[in-house]
């Protein structure tokens, strides 16, 4: 089975903050948007400042390292607290980033991905997804919690942050 890392069509999700859950043979992704009152680079350079992370951020409780192209990051999420993630930011353009984490031989493999479309009225759609997916998925995926409370707080604390320093 050949690891999935595709792209989340992010323009079809709805814009309320409510996450979503999709299941299908192969892959397993949780999705939310939420509309932002600013610009996307203003979105863009809180995602950026991972030193900011656990200030505004109430779903990470630690977060270290330069989140730039090729650099690898360290983050311990609240869904496992006693487990350090090491991100590789696979992708960063102006108003996209890609954080991809997994098992060797594509065994096991999670892609986050974020995303920061201007809207026609000058505001911007926050949009991100994680796909798991690798021939491991079967046996891990019962043992991952659901994701969708964390994404919908992810985004809710995004939106605060980036608007209050807008």
């Amino acid at each position: 089975m050949s690891v999935i890392r595709q792209t989340p069509d992010f323009h079809s999700l709805p814009t309320d903050g409510k996450a979503a859950e999709r299941k299908e043979a192969g892959f397993l992704a949780y999705q939310v948007a939420l509309e932002v009152d600013a610009p996307p680079e203003k979105v863009m350079a809180v995602l950026t400042r991972g030193a900011d992370y656990t200030r505004w951020n109430s779903t990470v409780t630690k977060l270290e390292g330069d989140i730039a192209l090729g650099k690898k990051i360290k983050l311990v999420s609240v869904l496992a607290p006693t487990r350090t993630f090491k991100l590789q930011v696979s992708e960063l353009g102006a108003d996209s980033m890609v954080w991809e984490d997994g098992m060797p031989f594509g065994l096991f493999r999670g892609v986050r991905s974020f995303r920061a479309t201007r809207t026609a009225k000058g505001t911007t759609v926050f949009a991100m997804s994680e796909i798991f997916s690798g021939a491991m998925l079967g046996m891990i995926a019962k043992s991952l919690p659901d994701q969708r409370a964390t994404f919908e707080a992810f985004a809710r604390d995004l939106k605060k942050e980036v608007e209050r320093s807008a």
